[in-house]
């Protein structure tokens, strides 16, 4: 390598990357195992996500105690007081984690890694980061999520907007005036329809400009209190043990094992019902075929359908936003939560724009232009998503031994060894990244299962005097076959979503996220109990 690191430089056995549900996992139980460990978080508190994450409505998709680590010492004394919390709950929620635990000592906040360099020669990392603070770690271990790098598409003009422009990624602290405002929201991901559901009712004015209609489950939000989870706690051993071996980290699914096609009629409509009601994401997966068989997806999409346009006032919002022909197979982008999302466009201070009927053509000092007509804004809102997956490690310069970054190395697309390890990056480990289940698996029982399986294999390599671990070229090839032919089997290629990278211009477009959290691990606990293979240790 060609940076010399200074002599003072602190070596640590571990840097983890990212204070998530991961992140934190990791640091507290490699304190437990005894090892010399460091969290260095780009922002200035604890959650990851929940702490970036400060736009008008935002809110978990997860309902708890789903949504929760399963360490005792933290549920015996938290209750929360909605199903679905929102982010002011989650960063209070993050903060008992860190009195309960102590995590923050080891933390050190506002520390944007920049560069990440691996020298053979020592076997460790040399990490930078932005305010000139240098480290040296055997280990680095990447935590930063799925949604660590924003995307905002090129358009024209977009810098001559005078009034407040903002990414919902990069929202202030402080926020905006949203109220008696003419706002413009570009975007309808879950950002957007928590934005929008949030802005309908204040604003003067709200335009909406829509590319592909949001299928969107309805939350079925509500009010929890605290004696009841408390009668709850008893069976939360089981509830967690149950969840953490689920396919989607979920304690209480109830998908049906059947075909929906082999379902009488009544009976599927009673199922899909029961689902509807029970609210959140269990209407996502109602029978084991809804994402593999395009027969049985429709089901799914004409009984959603049905359900939102008997919401809606006017037949031309009606084909809009839940067209009588589905604009992709249900549930293969993921779906949003809403609550009063589609009444919002009922009301007369609200406007849709298709950009497909009518394309934005450029941003000007006071609004939006499309084909047709001109859009004048007091704030302009950016709901257009993140690189997903992989951005956040190709954002910066992750050196490995071939001298290239990781961005270079993934530019034909992502390899990977379970999902963890990358040929020509040793010591380079992730949890909740590509090519692991990642999305489809809830962030808490993510960071237990995979952080439990990486601390065992930390205190492996400790244990058997190794120093270095390294995916291999043959495991990284077969684990891509592998994810190719789980892609195959469902109906997740049929449309252009970032779980197959196609949300952004040029990216490679494959199936970024593993499918089944159990059947994941179970690939994961088979190369442990072979010595880790499909890694070169040594």
């Amino acid at each position: 390598m060609n940076k010399q690191p200074h002599e003072d430089d602190e070596e640590l056995d571990t840097l983890i990357m990212g204070a998530g549900f991961s992140g934190l996992y990791l640091l507290y139980r490699l304190r437990q195992e005894g090892f010399k460990v460091k969290l260095f978080e780009a922002d200035s508190g604890l959650g990851g996500v929940w702490h970036s994450s400060r736009y008008p409505g935002a809110r978990v998709d997860s309902h708890v105690p789903n949504y929760e680590f399963s360490i005792e010492e933290i549920w015996r004394d938290w209750t929360w007081s909605e199903r679905f919390p929102g982010k002011e709950e989650l960063q209070r929620y993050f903060q008992h984690v860190d009195a309960t635990l102590g995590l923050s000592a080891d933390i050190r906040f506002r520390s944007l890694i920049t560069s990440a360099i691996f020298d053979s020669e020592s076997n460790l990392w040399h990490i930078a980061c932005e305010d000139g603070h240098q480290i040296k770690a055997r280990f680095f271990l990447s935590c930063v999520g799925f949604a660590a790098k924003s995307y905002t598409p090129e358009f024209p003009g977009l810098a001559d907007f005078k009034g407040p422009c903002c990414h919902t990624a990069h929202w202030p602290e402080d926020g905006f005036e949203m109220t008696g405002k003419r706002i413009g929201v570009i975007g309808t991901g879950a950002s957007g329809v928590q934005v929008i559901q949030e802005a309908g009712k204040v604003a003067e004015q709200l335009t909406v400009f829509q590319r592909t209609p949001m299928i969107a489950l309805p939350m079925q939000q509500r009010k929890l209190d605290a004696a009841s989870q408390q009668a709850m706690k008893a069976d939360y051993p089981e509830i967690y043990r149950v969840r953490n071996a689920s396919a989607g980290g979920v304690y209480d699914t109830f998908m049906d094992e059947r075909s929906a096609l082999d379902v009488p009629e009544a009976e599927r409509n009673a199922i899909l019902e029961r689902a509807w009601q029970a609210g959140g994401f269990h209407f996502w997966f109602p029978f084991v075929d809804t994402l593999a068989n395009i027969d049985a997806n429709r089901f799914s999409y004409d009984f959603w359908r049905d359900k939102t346009r008997a919401r809606l006032k006017d037949s031309e919002l009606k084909d809009q936003l839940a067209p009588m022909e589905p604009p992709h197979p249900f549930g293969i982008k993921r779906p949003s939560l809403e609550q009063w999302y589609y009444e919002i466009f009922n009301q007369d201070n609200v406007t849709l724009v298709s950009i497909k009927q009518d394309p934005i053509e450029m941003i000007t000092e006071t609004g939006v232009s499309t084909r047709n007509d001109h859009y004048e804004f007091d704030l302009l809102v950016l709901a257009t998503g993140y690189d997903a997956i992989t951005g956040g490690l190709t954002q910066f310069d992750i050196t490995g031994t071939t001298g290239q970054t990781m961005a270079q190395t993934w530019s034909a697309g992502v390899r990977s060894h379970l999902g963890v390890g990358v040929p020509g990056f040793p010591n380079l480990l992730m949890i909740y990244g590509p090519q692991s289940p990642t999305s489809f698996w809830t962030g808490p029982a993510a960071a237990e299962m995979q952080g439990k399986w990486l601390v065992d294999c930390l205190c492996y390599l400790r244990d058997n005097g190794k120093q270095r671990i390294e995916a291999t070229d043959e495991a990284a090839e077969e684990w891509n076959t592998h994810m190719e032919k789980l892609a195959d089997g469902t109906l997740l290629p049929l449309a252009d979503s970032w779980y197959m990278g196609a949300n952004i211009p040029g990216k490679p477009r494959q199936l970024l996220n593993h499918l089944g959290a159990g059947n994941y691990m179970a690939h994961c606990d088979a190369s442990a109990a072979a010595g880790y293979s499909g890694f070169k240790l040594s």
